[in-house]
Formats: structure tokens, C-alpha cells, sequence
């Protein structure tokens, strides 16, 4: 027996091909986005390895609750779980708990502190930045030295906490709760960033800072690094980050990415879907409306036009001009296998104009070319 279909939310995303840079949750992200008619692909670049049976996280434990911690230090929601799960699973929790009451308790952000309050804990103090270095900055400005100090690291645990604790007198108890592992697919992860940079793709979705770094090494080892960038600017793709620790990785490749306000999946959701119903996403006003670009054709007026891969690559070629004439040998050149017959450019043309079913919308410039009948922002507003 078939599952019911998902009910439909909205068609904000309709037409969007939308790549999930994530291990965890994904398949909850995927059914998210497609309820707003998104296509979704998976590529996580990372696995979350947890760390259910290591003997070091345990014997850690036991340490704590022999003697118990003056602090305790939450960097991720996901490990903290994971951390009080491990506990359960040796006959711990009840005594993990106890020790860790009398504790002062901070977050590195709010995924962290859901966690510790889902724990029957309560977050003492949780970092506004969600940054490593603001809670660091907050403890040592208390005084670290004498005290113990209990930190759950995140996968991939070169954060600089323990050493700067240690540096300012405190004894640390570190605890790693998970790591990062090679991603489940790395072929899947190849085509992706392929597909990013050949405009086969709408936007791709990070939650964490390893995941996009690994991502975007990727790109880089197939080279295709500097067009997924180009794409970025001019906003062909959009690169969302689940929170500004994420987005720190793209930054440092000169993307600019649309960060979720809450660092939460379900604000990331709400962001992408915002930027491509909400009028964000790059448009031209024309002649029959506003347009936008898509993977998969075209919103013209607010409708879907779905194109094939290469009148996509045509009205790409178009919009990109902005409404300049493009020459018949630069659309030329997003034909397949056209060599030098000019009049495939044509037949192309052709084809688009009657699929968007506004022919005067590619207008033909007389020995030069083509364009789209883009309205001027002086005449739109006459």
C-alpha cells in the first residue's frame, strides 16, 4: 500500500532543483522543501559517525560522575544528545544527571540549548554569535582557573576550547560525541557540484561548517569551484546556510550566502522558500511580466514554464544579457552538437518563444542577434 502524497504547502518553489548539502535530517529537509514543489537531490559531503559505543566517551562520563564538573559546555544539539543517549545505553543517565544539576550549563547556540533543556537541564547562558569563541570569551571573563570544565566538542572538534580553558587554570574533561566520516556517496557528491556549475541547479542548502567546507572542496578538485561562485554572485544559485558558523566556509570562497535567522531547519526552509516566492530571486521585467530564471525553465508572471535542458541554457544566455543583444554564435554555443548551422540557433529560439507562448518576448535584432524585450525601470515606471 502507497503512502498519501504530501500535501502542498505552496508552489514558491516550483521549477527549483534544490541540492541537500546534509547527512542528518535529511530526508526531513527533502520533504520540506518539496511540499513548496522544490526537486530535491542528496548530496551529503559529510556522515555523522556517532560515537554510541567508544569507550573513551564513557570512561569520560564516568569521570564526571565520580567527580562532578563546575561547568559543562554544549557546542552542538545533535552531540549533546548524542552524549546523554551514550549515557542511557551504558546505565549512566540517571547518574550523568545527577552530577551535571549542579553544574552551570552553557550553549553555543539554541539547536544546543533544545538539547539540554530536552535533557530536563537548563541552559544557564547560551552565545548570541552561536560562536565557539564568544562562549570562550564569556567563560574566561568569569574566571576558568580552579574549575572544571566538561566540553562537548562537535565533529569536528578543533573548536580551541580546551586548550584555551587550560591555558587559563581550568581542568577539562573533553568529550567528542560524534566525528565526521566520508560522505555516503561521493559520486553523488561529484554530480552535484557539476550540476551547480552547469546551471542544472537552483540552490544548495548547508547545516553545518564541515559539510559546506568538504562540499566545496569538492567542487574545487572537479574544478568547477570558480562557476559555482559566478553563479552565486549573479544569482543563478543560491547558497543557504542553516546559521553564520555555517556560512563560515563560503565566505571564505567569496560567496555570499542567505543565512537562516534562527539556525534552525525549519528557518532555513522558510528562508529559501521567502527568496524564490517572495520576489528575491534575480528577475528582469519584460514585456510579459517579471521573469525569472530556473533550472528547469522559467517563472513568467508568476507561472512555471518548464523548458527543455537546452532552451534553458538558450533564455539563460538571454537573461544573463540583461537585455542585450546576444549574437547567434554566442546562443551558438549552448546548443549540443550544432557545429556551425546558425538556423539550429533559430529552430531553439523558436522553440522557447513558443513554449513561454509570448512570442515577442525574444525579440529578433536584425543581423546582430537576439534579445529579451526587457522594460526599461524609467518606461516601467511611466
Amino acid at each position: 500500500m502507497t503512502a498519501p502524497p504530501r500535501p502542498t504547502l505552496s508552489a514558491a518553489l516550483d521549477g527549483c532543483t534544490v541540492v541537500i548539502a546534509v547527512d542528518r535530517r535529511s530526508h526531513e529537509l527533502a520533504a520540506a522543501l518539496e511540499r513548496h514543489g522544490a526537486s530535491v537531490r542528496h548530496a551529503p559531503a559529510l556522515t555523522i559517525i556517532p560515537h554510541i559505543d567508544d569507550e573513551a566517551l564513557i570512561a569520560r562520563t564516568q569521570e564526571l560522575i565520580a567527580d562532578p564538573p563546575h561547568v559543562v559546555v554544549a557546542t552542538t544539539g545533535v552531540g549533546f544528545r548524542g552524549w546523554m543517549e551514550a549515557a542511557d545505553e551504558a546505565g549512566l543517565l540517571d547518574d550523568l544527571h545527577a552530577a551535571l544539576e549542579g553544574a552551570q550549563i552553557v550553549a553555543r547556540g539554541p539547536k544546543a540549548r533544545g538539547a539540554i533543556q530536552q535533557a530536563g537541564l537548563t541552559a544557564d547562558w547560551v552565545a548570541e554569535s552561536e560562536t565557539s569563541t564568544e562562549l570562550g570569551e564569556f567563560l574566561l571573563a568569569e574566571g576558568v582557573a580552579g574549575r572544571r570544565i566538561a566540553v562537548q566538542h562537535h565533529g569536528s572538534g578543533a573548536d580551541g576550547l580546551d586548550e584555551l580553558f587550560e591555558d587559563g587554570g581550568a581542568d577539562v574533561v573533553s568529550l567528542t560525541v560524534y566525528r565526521w566520516g566520508p560522505p555516503p556517496d561521493a559520486a553523488a557528491v561529484v554530480r552535484s557540484v557539476v550540476a551547480t556549475a552547469q546551471g542544472e541547479v537552483d540552490a544548495v542548502l548547508f547545516t553545518s561548517a564541515p559539510g559546506a567546507a568538504e562540499w566545496l572542496a569538492a567542487a574545487a578538485r572537479e574544478g568547477v569551484l570558480d562557476d559555482i561562485v559566478g553563479h552565486a554572485e549573479s544569482g543563478r544559485v543560491l547558497m543557504a546556510a542553516v546559521g553564520p558558523i555555517t556560512a563560515g566556509p563560503l565566505l571564505d570562497v567569496d560567496i555570499t550566502p542567505l543565512v537562516a535567522e534562527r539556525g534552525r531547519l525549519g528557518s532555513l526552509v522558510r528562508a529559501v522558500v521567502t527568496h524564490f516566492g517572495g520576489g528575491h530571486a534575480a528577475h528582469l521585467a519584460t514585456s510579459a511580466g517579471r521573469l525569472e530564471l530556473r533550472s528547469t525553465g522559467a517563472v513568467l508572471d508568476g507561472a512555471h514554464v518548464p523548458l527543455s535542458r537546452t532552451g534553458t541554457d538558450i533564455l539563460a544566455t538571454l537573461f544573463e544579457a540583461g537585455g542585450g543583444v546576444v549574437s547567434r554564435a554566442r546562443l551558438q554555443n549552448a546548443l549540443p552538437r550544432s557545429g556551425e548551422n546558425t538556423h539550429a540557433v533559430e529552430m531553439a529560439v523558436a522553440r522557447v518563444r513558443e513554449a513561454l507562448g509570448v512570442p515577442d518576448l525574444i525579440k529578433t535584432v536584425v543581423k546582430r542577434g537576439y534579445r529579451l524585450n526587457v522594460i526599461d525601470p524609467a518606461e516601467a515606471s511611466a
